[in-house]
């Protein structure tokens, strides 16, 4: 049935739409009140401009479209669909790779903070996203120095009988040992929460409260710990912008596209302040705005995240109500979604604007760095394309054994993190470089078809290992694919051609990396990615066979190695730390910390990576 017959037949009901390709593949969901009436504007002839229209409409070979009940299920499906399919021309707000949250375990007796990438239905209360890792880990430490919030589960306090070095540093009430009761942990969870929420003023005016009880019943102790937080609490509201006198929660947004770039950038005010702000730039968004933005508030606002009494938008939505009744449910108060012409919000949502545009122009100029760089590479090494796609690949193993290889993938300068692969290498026993790259490449190009080819491969080794790479091209007709290699320094060489340096097919001299070039940094990024994705995956192998070693230890288990591994990261910081350390780890006793520490043969099971 051709696309003109199936235009004729789509129902006057909400749904969701399925545009797909020529081969069948899924190119974009959307959601419509009325699927006959959308649908069939991006296919009628009616003077339509949109870039949008334009190009969907050249794209599909097929629509297929699921009616649902009413609109909020449309909204819901819609969604659902987006991240089975992950279509391309669809916004997707990623947090597994790119964005973290504060996570807190409400539903817990003694709930926990930490930061986490993934939001799940579990009960917990989440706080964000955040678009640096780093920033919130400096959030959560100066947190915990006010509200001192436990991260260890109950599970691990088992056989626990003094407080862990967490409490000696303030950073924990201890409940673990009954330093804390229930309800004075209760009011830390819910202090640490309204500082999150941004509901400052309440939370001050509460403890202000708080410290004058606790000084009228003489406890003078508590009313010290209360007046630190409040002074802790009130340095940081001075360097919070005050925007707007209303004491009001609003999250504002705005969004600003350029061909099929789009940038959101959004504003978190609390209570009247700016308490944060955070920009998402999607690429191959060709969607009206409203039906992006609309998708984009969706994903967005997930169940446990923190929702506000106003969203700003820059335009209106065509299912403006419907999304605002859905997030009042989650709230369980009312929630506006608003697209204001004038006011103070008009002035938030230029602000916001402004920070989009800034956004996009870092995108761009990004762009426009990141291709003269490729420009300047294909020039530096001769090769027979521009390298917009570069797979680079590496070997690490443990003395020849669990050997593991990695590929890294960049497009246009900038890593493309879903194209990345692992690889268990199972068909070479030992050590054997060669044969372990030989056998990686082998298994990466008999997977895909010629159009997922890179324009060029980089391999982490010297000539042998080049060779063997034009080997597996030549024997598996792979065509129209650059390769070359990099190694590192070798001691010993002529001072005149010392540094890293890049071998190239049929070039007896290799090319000298130079220091502050654009190509060269480019390479060696790209190399260190690879060999960076390669030693985590290692080292991950790396703890399940030692961690059956530690079981093995009377009195350990799944909780307790667990614990272990949270608090000092890996196994060779646990044989390192002595046993005063071992025992302030929940559920490790001194005769356990012992045990451990007389575990001479695991060092000898730990040697460096070998290259």
């Amino acid at each position: 049935m051709d696309i003109q017959t199936k235009l004729k037949d789509l129902p006057r009901s909400p749904g969701v739409y399925i545009m797909k390709g020529l081969h069948g593949e899924i190119i974009y969901i959307g959601k419509a009140k009325d699927l006959a009436v959308r649908v069939g504007s991006y296919f009628k002839d009616t003077g339509d401009e949109r870039y949008a229209a334009r190009f969907l409409s050249k794209k599909t070979a097929d629509i297929d479209c699921i009616i649902t009940a009413n609109e909020k299920e449309a909204l819901l499906l819609e969604d659902t669909l987006i991240k089975r399919h992950k279509p391309k021309y669809n916004i997707s707000l990623k947090d597994s790779k790119t964005y973290v949250s504060i996570k807190i375990t409400v539903h817990e007796r003694f709930p926990r903070i930490f930061i986490t990438r993934r939001i799940k239905r579990d009960g917990s209360r989440y706080f964000g996203p955040y678009p640096s890792a780093q920033s919130v880990r400096e959030t959560v430490k100066f947190l915990r120095g006010i509200f001192p919030l436990c991260v260890c589960s109950e599970a691990a306090w088992k056989g626990m009988t003094r407080p862990c070095l967490d409490y000696q540093m303030g950073l924990c009430a201890a409940p673990a040992v009954g330093l804390i009761s229930e309800a004075d942990y209760k009011k830390i969870v819910d202090g640490a929460m309204m500082f999150l929420e941004g509901r400052n003023r309440e939370l001050v005016k509460g403890l202000r409260s708080d410290m004058k009880a606790a000084a009228n019943s003489l406890d003078f102790e508590q009313a010290a710990k209360i007046r630190n937080r409040l002074s802790a609490i009130e340095r940081m509201l001075e360097g919070q912008s005050v925007v707007t006198h209303r004491p009001v929660d609003r999250d504002v947004f705005a969004a600003e596209g350029l061909e099929a770039v789009l940038a959101v950038h959004a504003l978190f005010i609390r209570d009247g302040r700016l308490t944060g702000n955070a920009g998402f730039i999607f690429e191959n968004s060709v969607a009206p705005l409203p039906e992006s933005l609309g998708s984009f508030i969706t994903q967005f606002y997930k169940p446990g995240r923190h929702i506000p009494d106003e969203v700003i938008l820059p335009v209106r939505l065509e299912d403006m109500e419907t999304i605002a009744e859905w997030l009042s449910e989650q709230k369980g108060r009312k929630v506006s979604l608003l697209a204001p012409e004038r006011g103070e919000r008009v002035r938030l949502l230029a602000l916001a604007r402004d920070n989009a545009m800034e956004g996009l122009r870092k995108k761009a100029s990004s762009r426009s760095a990141a291709q003269d760089a490729l420009e300047a590479l294909q020039k530096r090494l001769r090769l027979t394309n521009n390298p917009r796609r570069i797979e680079a690949y590496d070997i690490s193993n443990i003395s020849g054994s669990h050997t593991v290889g990695a590929m890294a993938v960049f497009m246009d300068g900038t890593p493309l993190k879903d194209a990345y692969r692992l690889f268990k290498i199972r068909g070479v026993v030992g050590q054997d470089d060669y044969a372990h790259m030989c056998e990686l490449l082998t298994r990466r190009f008999r997977a895909q078809s010629a159009k997922d080819w890179p324009q060029l491969i980089l391999i982490d080794g010297g000539k042998g290992q080049l060779n063997i790479a034009l080997a597996v091209l030549s024997e598996l007709d792979v065509t129209g694919v650059d390769a070359a290699a990099i190694a590192k320094d070798k001691e010993g060489v002529d001072s005149r051609r010392k540094g890293e340096r890049v071998f190239l097919p049929n070039v007896k001299d290799p090319i000298l990396l130079k220091e502050g070039s654009a190509p060269d940094l480019l390479l060696r990024r790209i190399r260190d990615e690879a060999h960076r994705f390669a030693i985590t995956y290692n080292r991950r192998l790396r703890s399940r066979t030692i961690a059956s070693v530690l079981d093995s230890v009377p009195g350990i288990g799944a909780s307790r190695r667990k614990a272990l591994f949270d608090r000092f990261g890996d196994l060779e910081a646990i044989l390192g730390a002595d046993t005063e350390d071992l025992t302030a780890v929940p559920g490790i006793t001194e005769a356990i910390a012992v045990a451990i520490k007389n575990l001479p043969f695991l060092k000898d099971r730990l040697p460096g990576d070998s290259r």
